[in-house]
């Protein structure tokens, strides 16, 4: 019975999937490259081809020639909001799956909807109208991705505050890049076709530095192959007789080096397009009625971070780690452990040295590979 179930189950999946929108995404190495442009030209180009093409959200910035290729093209009028006295616009979801265009663009992806909205982000307003069947083409910056949050910090300075999980990008059935040199880039924002005159020497002295937009284009350029590479994994059957990998990613209620362990683990797998787990072991002494409350805090919003990057979470109580990680990795098949690097006195090290070699000897004896996280 269990497996009619899991047949039924599988097959509706299928019918599902066959129903849903295609979903065609485009990434930049930072503002101005040019996406939101592209995206308009193949909207043009779908008009003339009989598709019902519509734009349900563009953000101009004001660029004339972006704002120029708007004209002709049918657009979905926004919602309309008062926000703190403001009045504002958003995308209108539930005007765009009433109308049903067969396709239709939308911008800026890692948007934050205004309070009151039915979905907190625009990427889950993406994925209701391409459930609802409607195909989306919409953008996205590098940036923007939440698992490398922690790497465009150490490029840029900055730290993004809107941002989508990876899976979005793991949904898009096509992911198209948009280069442009490092010179390129530069020479928009001189000319004015990216900020208004007053931005610009403040743009190139933080985030459009040289060695910045280099950095950033080499992220974009590896996120858009390794997801072509997935795809044709995905759709090519015959390729994978080896076993396939699967990640641990081991936490502590350390906050910064969990969030940077997950976010490297997250990084991993996508990249090996495999499953992954994020295991915490609770000691005694870290048990409710012992664990502080910023350190419970911690924990959850780690917990949280890991489920939207795609991972399983595990909790297991155990005061001893190394015997509860050696029986995760059996239960759950793991191929890798991730740990991050220890913040340990010499002391301490040699004290755990015997655990660490127990640990690395079970990890050896079973095939196991341990990565440790910087």
């Amino acid at each position: 019975m269990d497996e009619e179930r899991k047949t039924a189950a599988h097959f509706l999946s299928l019918i599902k999937k066959s129903r849903r929108g295609k979903f065609k995404l485009y990434i930049g190495m930072s503002a101005g490259v040019g996406k939101t442009y592209r995206m308009l030209q193949e909207a043009h180009t779908l008009l003339r081809n009989g598709i019902d093409v519509k734009i349900g959200y563009i953000e101009t910035h004001n660029r004339a020639e972006t704002a120029a290729l708007l004209d002709g093209l049918p657009l979905i009028p926004r919602r309309q909001l008062f926000y703190k006295g403001k009045e504002l616009e958003e995308l209108d979801m539930q005007a765009v799956i009433n109308l049903r265009p067969e396709v239709v663009i939308i911008d800026e992806l890692a948007h934050t909807n205004i309070e009151g909205s039915k979905n907190e982000k625009r990427w889950q307003d993406v994925l209701d109208i391409l459930d609802a069947g409607i195909n989306v083409i919409s953008a996205v910056n590098i940036q923007h991705i939440e698992s490398l949050n922690d790497e465009i910090k150490n490029i840029t300075g900055i730290t993004v505050q809107e941002r989508i999980p990876d899976h979005v990008l793991s949904l898009a059935d096509e992911v198209v890049n948009i280069d442009l040199t490092a010179d390129e880039l530069i020479t928009r924002l001189k000319e004015g076709k990216i900020y208004e005159p007053a931005k610009v020497e403040m743009a190139l002295s933080h985030f459009f530095k040289g060695e910045h937009i280099l950095q950033l284009r080499e992220l974009a350029l590896k996120e858009v192959a390794s997801q072509v590479e997935r795809k044709v994994e995905n759709e090519v059957t015959l390729i994978h007789a080896a076993k396939r990998e699967k990640f641990l990613a081991c936490i502590s209620t350390n906050e910064r080096t969990a969030k940077t362990v997950i976010r490297k683990t997250a990084r991993l797998a996508n990249y090996y397009n495999s499953k992954w787990c994020v295991l915490y072991v609770q000691t005694s002494k870290e048990s409710p009625d012992k664990i502080a409350l910023d350190k419970q805090r911690y924990l959850i919003n780690n917990f949280k971070l890991a489920t939207e990057l795609g991972a399983e979470i595990i909790k297991v109580v155990n005061d001893n780690i190394s015997k509860a990680i050696m029986a995760q990795c059996e239960q759950q098949k793991i191929t890798t452990i991730c740990i991050g690097k220890p913040h340990l006195n010499l002391m301490r090290v040699i004290l755990a040295t015997n655990v660490f070699n127990g640990l690395l000897k079970k990890l050896s004896e079973n095939d196991i590979d341990l990565v440790i996280l910087s």
